[in-house]
C-alpha cells in the first residue's frame, strides 16, 4: 500500500490545520492507521491513530482534546484536525498503517507501511 499525507504548512499558535492521508486501492478492515511526528534531533512519536473498520480512536495525552483522527472510509482517506496548536507541536508529521491490536500501536516499530510526511510548523 501507498500512504501520502499532505495539508501541513505555517500556522500561527493557536491556529487550526486538518492534514490528509491517502491511501491507495486495498482492504484495510484489519487494520489501524497511525499519525506520528518527528520533530529535529527528537524521536517520531505516536500522535493518534484510528481502526479502520470500527472508527476507535486513541491519542497521545499531549494532543488529548486538541487533535481529532478520522477517516472516510469510502475515500480511503484518514485526516487529522489539528487545532489550539502550539510551538511544540512543530514536526514532520507522518502517517503510517498497522495490523497489530490496540496495545501496540503507540510504538512505530508496528507499523508496517509509512507516508512520506508533511511539515507542521506553529510559529508566530
Amino acid at each position: 500500500v501507498q500512504l501520502q499525507a499532505s495539508g501541513g504548512g505555517l500556522v500561527q499558535p493557536g491556529g487550526s490545520l486538518k492534514l490528509s492521508c491517502a491511501a491507495s486501492a486495498g482492504t484495510f478492515s484489519a487494520y489501524y492507521m497511525g499519525w506520528f511526528r518527528q520533530a529535529p534531533g527528537k524521536e517520531r512519536d505516536f500522535v493518534a491513530a484510528i481502526k479502520w473498520s470500527g472508527g476507535t480512536a486513541i491519542y497521545a495525552d499531549s494532543v488529548k482534546g486538541r487533535f481529532t483522527i478520522s477517516r472516510v472510509k469510502d475515500k480511503n482517506t484518514m485526516y487529522l484536525q489539528m487545532g489550539n496548536l502550539k510551538p511544540e507541536d512543530t514536526a514532520i508529521y507522518y502517517c503510517a498503517r498497522t495490523r497489530v491490536v490496540l496495545s501496540g500501536v503507540r510504538q512505530p516499530q508496528n507499523y508496517d507501511s509509512w507516508g512520506q510526511g508533511t511539515l507542521v510548523t506553529v510559529s508566530s
